[in-house]
């Protein structure tokens, strides 16, 4: 069963440059769950697709017009949404901020730097 390690010290945990002014920190994970730290610059697009994880994001910081199976709203620091399987999403980054995504099961997607 794959699992992170118990404890992560952030300067110790490489973020992944994914592009377009978007990195991600994985933050801990089992087969059933996955925490993540997504920041984003300004202007950055987290462009719509769907997954089988159900997703809870919890916005830690600046502001993102995030869209969810159609309907789409402005979030703030302090403001989550949550993401059925299966459903379209995506998000617009209004003022550089930080996403903190849970997803369960894990995205064994994301582990390709940590399996390496």
């Amino acid at each position: 069963m794959p699992a992170s390690d118990t404890f992560f010290l952030q300067e110790a945990i490489e973020a992944e440059e994914l592009g377009g002014g978007i990195k991600r920190q994985i933050l801990g994970f089992d087969e059933s769950l996955m925490v993540v730290r997504v920041w984003f610059e300004e202007g950055s697009i987290g462009y719509l697709h769907r997954h089988p994880h159900t997703q809870v994001s919890y916005v830690e910081s600046g502001e993102f017009e995030v869209q969810v199976d159609g309907h789409k709203k402005i979030l703030k620091a302090g403001d989550s949404f949550y993401i059925a399987s299966n459903l379209e999403h995506g998000a617009v980054c209004k003022k550089s901020g930080v996403l903190i995504d849970s997803f369960s099961p894990y995205r064994e997607d994301f582990l390709n730097i940590e399996t390496g």
